[in-house]
């Protein structure tokens, strides 16, 4: 059975790296195959073989259930009246509120709109705020729809793989429409919405009994799982000490509510809960146990918006309820298996995600370094607190490679770090969190004030411990046979006391360590334009040296490109620092990433149209002006800045879009150019000042494609085989202009879209290398017209 399992999870994997759905033909076949060898062969290998055919081809229907619901390309933009159920935790953000909907019918005559769609709803769009609105609510909506898109990049989040796992088959804003949208219903009963409406109130009652405290999100995301009011900053603090799988409702929080209310129901069961009754005579203890442990943790997993971790933690506490109900011992390699099955069954996608891996490879370490060792079981405090140490050095040896493998870096401070915090966390914090929001007032404010009060310290202590120079070791992500071999290095080190020379496992780590980033060649250079939306930022690579050019837009008051996508690939890619960084001009969709990555990587130098009273120019480690004639030579490249002139930052009434740095890079055959947000007058400007030193072969579009530029005696004057445009997938700029994207293609310009091709990588040699993130990594989820 084990074999079986581990090869249909092997199956359902593999689907997940599909380009494209298998037709009915081909799952036919696989069928019949997984029929033939279940007949045929005997053994283990049968069963896997048999499993993996068979999960192959359950996710295949499963994603193809999913895909079907999704909105027509052709009604994407088109606005739409539905009436339906908020299905989600309300999330209140600056700008307004977001939320799930759950689609019960669509008025009017023309397409359903997918059963399930993720909304914004926008404060101050012409005149109208947003609703409060509460999960369970019955509403009626004027909606304006678009299909799942989200920005995909090289080690980057894949939100459209998340929408589909979680049923969302369209994203949209509410439309302001006067009394069209108004509610319906209070509460409309389902047990969906039952456990969502428990979640919100528990929410709201933690935040009022900790008005503007710092760390009432971790407290809320103890309670009920949701992270969303946890500060981006102390995820950075979380990240670098190693504990971040500790700040939700984890395995170990729900296995100890379990025990604790079984071991209770337990004891008062033997004394028929002080009745004359004899109830163990009717029904042992033990099982009564096991079933009120397994209900609690249901409905403790419920709360926690049923992650990764609370459901592999809920289906192995099930199946040993199971077991001891029918009295049937289970081993523990059974109880991981199956849970990770029925994970696996009930959400084919689970594996997409880092939690899938770190929480079942955590519970197989501790099994692999503890189950079945020869020795005596110690006993008393001692015994116990040895045990745990030695559990927590098994745990941070044996997560090691896949934590590089997922993350390009791994805590050297987690030990310590997780020695306070796991206690802390697990017997002091979330116990009282707990207990406070369930228990009435004045308790209730109480004990949560005192489980912050618990959580302040601790976050004292990790960030302390995370600003230590040496709190986090980074490299790049490793290929598959490095992460092998460090794997099985790991192995040998928590092999059982005897195994000859265990310390040499850790030779296998050196090569996983000691990796550095790639370059370029000598005299090449290459370019990733990132997929950052509306908005521009490209990374710029030579044989030694590096450079940024614009940083992404600000999508929200704590996330922007910088955060969101720039700094997760450099982290991948082991890239701690950065020689310069070019801030084309003041507009957000080019600098709303830039503080944050000041904090996040180590800058040489930056330079920017920005006054130097600026956050960014206050920030950088030195700043200067970009001025036309600048020039600089990195290992053979030519850097040089066209625009703007010296003199123009004396013109107070010159738009910022006018300032843009325009810098040109030239190897020695090939040559790009990136001209930020110049417009016609600023083109005009450099055709009739530097046309000899306008031709590229690559131009990063101006102002991302608008009516404004891209003027035919500029793109002749460049004369560029390639054309790239970074523009958000349906902007509201409707960047590129049609007539603009058709100059570049009656000019014989080879055109490319962010919103379209995701990142795009150029290698600039002999001849430009054009690689596209979607077509090289092309999934049956991504969108396609």
């Amino acid at each position: 059975m084990r074999c079986a399992i581990l090869g249909f999870v092997a199956g359902a994997w593999l689907l997940q790296t599909c380009a494209d759905l298998p037709g009915h033909a081909i799952l036919a076949a696989c069928m019949a195959l997984a029929l033939v060898l279940a007949v045929a062969l005997r053994g283990p290998l049968r069963a896997a073989l048999a499993g993996a055919l068979l999960g192959f081809c359950w996710a295949a229907l499963v994603a193809g259930l999913a895909l079907g619901s999704g909105l027509a390309h052709e009604e994407e933009g088109r606005d739409f009246t539905v009436v339906g159920t908020v299905d989600s935790l309300p999330n209140r953000f600056e700008q307004g509120v977001r939320f799930n909907f759950r689609v019960e019918r669509t008025e009017g005559s023309g397409p359903r709109v997918p059963p399930l769609v993720a909304l914004s709803w926008y404060d101050g769009l012409r005149g109208g705020n947003a609703a409060e609105v509460l999960p369970g609510e019955r509403w009626r909506l004027t909606v304006r729809l678009q299909r799942p898109h989200g920005n995909a990049n090289p080690y980057g989040f894949d939100y459209e793989a998340w929408l589909l796992e979680q049923g969302v088959r369209a994203t949209g804003y509410v439309r302001p429409s006067g009394e069209a949208n108004r509610r319906l219903d209070a509460f409309v009963a389902t047990p969906d919405n039952a456990v969502e409406r428990a979640r919100f109130a528990l929410r709201g009652r933690i935040l009022r009994a900790l008005p503007g405290k710092e760390y009432a999100g971790v407290i809320v995301a103890l309670v009920i799982g949701d992270q969303r009011g946890i500060d981006q900053s102390d995820w950075v603090v979380f990240n670098r000490t190693g504990i971040s799988h500790l700040i939700s409702i984890s395995g170990l929080h729900i296995t100890m509510v379990a025990g604790l209310f079984a071991l209770g129901v337990a004891a008062l069961w033997r004394r028929s809960f002080f009745t004359r009754a004899q109830l163990p005579l009717l029904l042992p203890a033990q099982k009564v146990a096991a079933v009120a442990g397994a209900a609690v943790a249901l409905l403790y997993v419920l709360l926690a918006g049923f992650g990764v971790p609370a459901q592999r933690t809920l289906y192995m506490l099930a199946v040993v309820a199971l077991a001891l109900w029918f009295g049937r011992i289970a081993s523990v390699s059974h109880v991981l298996c199956a849970a990770l099955g029925v994970v696996v069954l009930l959400d084919p996608w689970a594996m997409l995600w880092p939690g899938f891996w770190l929480s079942f490879g955590a519970v197989a370490v501790i099994l692999y370094a503890s189950v079945g060792r020869i020795g005596e079981p110690e006993t008393g405090w001692r015994g116990a607190l040895r045990a745990a140490l030695r559990t927590q050095f098994a745990v941070t040896l044996g997560l090691v490679p896949l934590t590089m493998l997922l993350f390009g870096q791994v805590s050297l401070v987690s030990p310590l770090a997780n020695a306070v915090a796991i206690p802390l966390v697990s017997f002091v914090v979330t116990p009282l969190s707990l207990a406070g929001a369930l228990l009435p007032e004045p308790l209730c404010g109480w004990l949560l004030v005192l489980a912050h009060v618990a959580v302040e310290l601790l976050a004292r202590m990790l960030s302390w411990l995370g600003a230590q120079p040496l709190a986090v070791w980074t490299a790049p992500q490793p290929p598959a046979w490095l992460f092998g071999l460090a794997l099985a290095g790991t192995l040998w080190m928590l092999a059982p006391r005897g195994w000859p020379h265990r310390w040499a496992g850790a030779c296998a780590w050196l090569p996983l360590l000691a990796q550095v980033p790639t370059h370029p060649g000598a005299g090449e250079f290459s370019v990733t334009a990132f997929d950052v939306g509306q908005g521009m930022a490209l990374l710029v690579e030579t044989q030694h040296h590096r450079l940024l050019y614009d940083t992404g837009p600000a999508y929200a008051l704590d996330a922007n490109g910088g955060n969101r996508v720039i700094a997760p690939y450099l982290r991948a890619r082991g890239i701690g620092a950065i020689d310069a960084m070019v801030v084309s001009h003041s507009d957000t969709d080019h600098s709303g990433g830039a503080l944050a990555l000041l904090q996040a990587v180590r800058f040489g130098w930056v330079a920017s149209s920005l006054s130097a009273g600026s956050a960014i120019a206050r920030a950088a480690p030195h700043h200067v002006h970009c001025a036309a004639g600048q020039r600089w030579n990195w290992d053979g490249i030519e850097f040089q800045m066209l625009q703007p002139s010296a003199a123009s930052y004396a013109d107070t009434g010159l738009k910022s879009n006018a300032r843009s740095c325009t810098l040109r890079i030239a190897g020695q055959r090939r040559s790009l150019l990136m001209a930020g947000d110049i417009e016609a007058a600023q083109e005009a400007a450099l055709v009739s000042r530097a046309a000899g030193m306008l031709a590229a072969d690559v131009l990063l579009a101006p102002h991302h494609g608008s009516g404004t530029s891209s003027t035919a005696p500029f793109l002749e004057a460049v004369h560029p085989s390639i054309g790239l445009f970074q523009v958000g997938y349906r902007n509201r700029y409707h960047h590129p202009k049609q007539q603009v994207f058709e100059r570049y293609g009656v000019m014989g310009i080879r055109r490319l879209r962010t919103d379209e091709s995701g990142a795009v990588m150029l290698d600039f040699g002999d001849q430009v290398t054009v690689r596209e993130y979607r077509r090289e990594h092309r999934r049956y989820w991504y969108d396609s017209p």
